[in-house]
């Protein structure tokens, strides 16, 4: 079930119990009793897959010579091409499953705000959920293009997964992991159809519960600062494990790590041959436990032969069990997805059309912030340091992050920030590099306290082993550049918002013996606040109202 609505109760609210909430071009009606809840908070997620969507969808066209208008007036009188109108059915456009649809609110806005559709199946397996889609679709007035459908998630995939059935965009959001739902999502989709998968169990793709990673993803993460881009690229690697069982390979579009959970969207294609050598876009990630110094690893290396191509097992990047910069034990995590996390061509589309159309979605200034800084990553190159935690390792103050990038950048590296963490570097500088820009930076030579801080620690410890090393590149320049901040910094974007009380989700819904939703704490809490309280107080007028006996009065 999606997790911006949860129904609740065993009696068929009457249209009086209904609240009615407007979200882009949609309304969506509500049961008000027994605890429904609306969550304006995943807006953002709702506006950004309407908007990967129709960026899809439209590219689509645009290869049959079609051109989409929000309306027909605004069409170009001098353009050749067919013009359909968004927000009505297209018999030769895409289809949509929404295979998680609670409410529908999802369904209703591709329906109003996705060109060129023919068909959305918005499914669910609670049958309220599904008569609620069902009211949804009837006061939404999009019959014709939204079929509400009562039934498991991946049961119906499974039975769509033939050529002639199978969609163009699949549509998975479910509350915690989507691991169950990814070997049929993969098979009913369309060749170079749309993915859209949502993970929000991050405690495990974050590595606080590696046993559970495992089980879900076959993937054993790292408990580290950079848990945000290992969720994206644990969930990448399943579903293009997955899929490469069925002859089929993924190239991701979006990638996005926000809030409480990851939201990718990638396309489906047929292909053995880029299956099979998929095994080169995978990698396990060598870490040390102690300074964070990191090397990431192929799980195979592309080797061609004539006219054939394989792959093969790689060479070990080093024999050693010991890190090279602090001589503590380094660990092995993976496999992770090694490949890139975006498509910079379609971030552009995407970020050129929200921008062409801000009115039309409720989050669109967050949707530029987070694209636009998702638009400036290094493609290339996995994973990345914090600045805060560097400085923690060697117990010194803490440089700017325009200072390191600055250092990298004098030096001939590239570097940029993840988008989903403050003070991220991410570089393709090794880490030796980094640790000379920190030993520059500090110069524990001309500095008596780090040397108090030094003599302090155990002998062991990560910073004084680092720091008693040479630096290995003299020429480190500290100077800072002008160019060292990101284009979104200094242009003023929206990049990290604060965000509301209360945003999170609710916890998952559980089902009562006769059938109905199980209301939570909180739930409860406020339905019986005061009632106890109350129910005491009227006892006691009760007992003081009685008439008293003779005994009493004597």
């Amino acid at each position: 079930m999606d997790q911006d609505t949860k129904c609740e109760g065993s009696d068929k609210p009457t249209p009086d119990e209904y609240q009615v909430v407007q979200e882009g071009k949609a309304e969506i009606m509500f049961p008000t009793s027994n605890g429904v809840f609306y969550n304006p908070v995943q807006e953002f997620n709702r506006d950004l897959t309407i908007a990967v969507i129709s960026e899809f969808s439209k590219q689509k066209l645009n290869e049959n010579g079609v051109e989409a208008f929000e309306f027909l007036a605004d069409e170009d009188k001098s353009s050749d091409s067919k013009k359909i109108e968004i927000g009505k059915q297209y018999e030769e456009g895409i289809t949509i499953l929404e295979a998680l649809s609670a409410s529908g609110i999802r369904s209703m806005r591709f329906a109003k705000e996705v060109p060129g559709v023919k068909k959305i199946v918005a499914n669910d397996f609670s049958s309220r959920a599904f008569d609620n889609i069902q009211k949804n679709i009837e006061h939404n007035k999009v019959e014709d293009m939204v079929t509400a459908n009562l039934d498991d998630a991946t049961t119906l995939m499974y039975q769509n997964r033939s050529k002639a059935k199978q969609f163009d965009v699949v549509d998975i959001d479910p509350y915690g992991s989507a691991s169950v739902f990814l070997d049929s999502a993969v098979q009913a989709v369309k060749s170079g159809g749309l993915l859209c998968v949502t993970c929000t169990d991050m405690a495990v793709l974050a590595g606080n519960h590696p046993e559970a990673c495992w089980s879900k993803y076959n993937s054993i993460p790292f408990k580290s600062k950079a848990c945000h881009e290992q969720a994206l690229r644990i969930l990448l690697y399943t579903i293009s494990s997955t899929a490469a069982r069925y002859a089929r390979y993924i190239v991701p579009l979006i990638s996005v790590s926000v809030d409480y959970y990851v939201r990718v969207f990638v396309q489906v294609f047929n292909g053995q041959k880029k299956a099979n050598l998929s095994a080169s876009q995978q990698m396990n990630l060598w870490r040390c436990g102690s300074c964070s110094s990191f090397y990431s690893q192929p799980i195979a290396t592309p080797l061609t032969k004539g006219k054939s191509e394989t792959v093969v097992a790689p060479f070990a990047p080093f024999t050693s069990q010991k890190c090279q910069h602090c001589d503590n034990n380094v660990k092995i995590g993976g496999p992770f997805w090694g490949s890139a996390l975006h498509s910079s061509d379609f971030i552009w589309g995407v970020l050129g059309a929200v921008k062409g159309a801000k009115s039309k979605y409720g989050s669109a200034d967050r949707i530029i912030g987070i694209l636009t800084m998702i638009s400036e990553e290094l493609l290339d190159v996995p994973f990345y340091y914090i600045s805060d935690e560097l400085s923690s390792i060697l117990r010194c103050d803490a440089p700017s992050s325009n200072l390191i990038r600055s250092a990298l950048m004098n030096s001939g590296y590239r570097v940029s920030a993840f988008h989903g963490k403050e003070r991220s570097i991410k570089t393709d500088a090794p880490p030796e590099m980094i640790w000379d820009i920190m030993r520059k930076w500090v110069n524990v030579a001309d500095n008596p306290t780090m040397q108090k801080r030094l003599a302090k620690l155990e002998p062991n410890a990560a910073a004084r082993i680092i720091f008693a090393k040479p630096l290995s590149n003299e020429d480190i320049d500290l100077t800072l550049r002008r160019d060292c901040e990101p284009v979104s910094v200094k242009v003023g974007i929206t990049r990290f918002p604060q965000l509301p009380p209360n945003w999170g989700p609710k916890a998952k819904a559980t089902i009562n013996r006769d059938g109905t939703m199980k209301l939570s704490a909180s739930e409860k809490s406020r339905k019986f606040q005061g009632k106890r309280k109350a129910k005491l107080n009227k006892s006691q007028i009760s007992e003081e109202k009685k008439p008293k006996s003779e005994e009493d009065v004597i």
